[in-house]
């Protein structure tokens, strides 16, 4: 008799989980609690996958054998508690894909901040460097999808904590871990130890044959490292030390050694700027190592990366203000990032859904590089009490179109407006790459 999955939300990761469910022999229900977009309405429909939308049926989904959950769906909520209760068990969209990888090889990188511009960075090394692969998860397919309609020997995948909170048996053969930092603490009973547990679930199931590259000199997880069994090969990347194994940078060139050829590389010639992206692409060139592409391959591809859309991205420059669209920033630390890598005054442009947000690790910067705060959200008054002190000029705006003519009035020739805003986009936007394209499209308005 055929198993019963029934699979809560449809988006992506739910509708990418659906089809291979449906073609590994599962009876599959996709249920919905908001409405479906019209892609995957469409998609559900063709292949005769059976789904209900604008709510759940509670009949059909506590009869379930196992639960799908889309990590946008949180523990709170009343039907993944009565699931809970009931004691079916819960799985992400990335444990199913586990099961029916077969022999492929995942690296799999999770952190705070980075794991997109780093998980894009080592697909764009593999693949430079002739490996078959593709790039899943968070960033492009969910990674079910991947395996049910072009199966590939590697998968590069992003991973959120929300998709480690339910594997089981997953277990990447590389694992990179960038950093960790106050985030998503709104699902975390606000304790920031449930969400660092969550971010070491990455290694939780790795075994002496695999990788675990991390970053060594994040505070965070230099306190926690100890505290969980890591049974895997260390790969630390850092600028504090020189480890055998691993990545430094040090008087501007960087060394990458994994035990097959040494790597060496100036800095200057990557092509991200910002000391956090020099962290990213010793990560990258680090996994990209380990899977054995060649050093002037890793070369050239660092040369040849571009930048991701809506992460400190460059816009335009109008009448001497430059404007840099840094949507992805969707908590503080990321705001952080993009401060620190900026050297003309600042007219930064904040504000969104709070997840809990300690404005305080920015105000140093704020005060160093800002002169104005623009904010863009419907509820702004915590960003006004962490900086009515440091920053004279703050106003609010409405939306994308306000928020950038705003800015352009406060600012000179000579600096620059970036759309940076440390909080989630989904109080005036749909998401974050909706914010950055309206940000873009307001600029070209100017």
């Amino acid at each position: 008799m055929s198993k019963k999955l029934i699979i809560l939300g449809g988006g992506e990761s739910g509708v990418g989980a659906a089809v291979l469910a449906q073609q590994q022999g599962y009876e599959v229900f996709v249920s919905d609690g908001g409405a479906l977009k019209d892609v995957y309405r469409r998609e559900l429909l063709e292949k005769g996958i059976a789904f209900e939308e604008g709510g759940h049926s509670g009949d059909k989904v506590l009869e379930a054998d196992e639960v799908m959950k889309s990590p946008g769906i949180p523990e709170k909520n009343e039907w993944v508690k009565r699931i809970r209760v009931q004691g079916i068990p819960v799985i992400s969209e990335i444990e199913l894909a586990y099961r029916y990888k077969g022999s492929s090889r995942i690296i799999g990188i999770t952190g705070s901040n980075g794991k997109t511009t780093t998980t894009a960075m080592t697909y764009h090394i593999c693949k430079h460097g002739g490996l078959d692969c593709a790039l899943v998860g968070n960033i492009g397919y969910s990674f079910a999808r991947q395996v049910a309609e072009d199966p590939k020997k590697w998968y590069v995948a992003e991973i959120s904590s929300f998709q480690l909170d339910d594997i089981q048996l997953f277990r990447p053969d590389i694992a990179v871990l960038t950093n960790i930092t106050e985030d998503h603490l709104d699902r975390y009973d606000y304790k920031f130890e449930n969400y660092i547990y969550s971010k070491f679930r990455i290694v939780m199931n790795q075994t002496k044959e695999d990788y675990f590259i991390y970053c060594a000199d994040d505070p965070v997880i230099k306190q926690y490292i100890s505290q969980y069994s890591i049974n895997t090969n260390p790969l630390p990347f850092t600028m504090q030390q020189e480890p055998n194994k691993g990545g430094f940078i040090k008087n501007g060139q960087m060394v990458i050694d994994t035990g097959s050829e040494k790597l060496q590389m100036s800095i200057y010639d990557f092509a991200l700027k910002g000391i956090h992206n020099q962290y990213n692409t010793m990560a990258a060139g680090i996994a990209s190592a380990t899977v054995g592409i060649r050093k002037q391959k890793i070369r050239e591809a660092i040369q040849s990366f571009e930048a991701l859309e809506h992460r400190m991205e460059y816009v335009s420059t109008v009448r001497g203000v430059e404007f840099v669209n840094d949507s992805k920033a969707t908590n503080v630390n990321s705001t952080w990032y993009a401060l620190e890598s900026m050297d003309k005054p600042v007219i930064l442009i904040l504000g969104g859904v709070d997840k809990g947000n300690d404005y305080s690790l920015i105000r140093d910067l704020v005060k160093e590089k800002v002169k104005a705060i623009v904010c863009m959200g419907t509820d702004n008054r915590k960003i006004h009490e962490a900086f009515q002190n440091d920053v004279s000029l703050m106003v609010n705006t409405s939306g994308a179109q306000e928020a950038v003519k705003a800015a352009f009035h406060f600012a000179n020739k000579g600096d620059v407006v970036l759309l940076s805003p440390a909080c989630a986009s989904f109080d005036l936007f749909k998401n974050y790459e909706d914010r950055g394209q309206q940000f873009k499209d307001a600029v070209k308005d100017l």
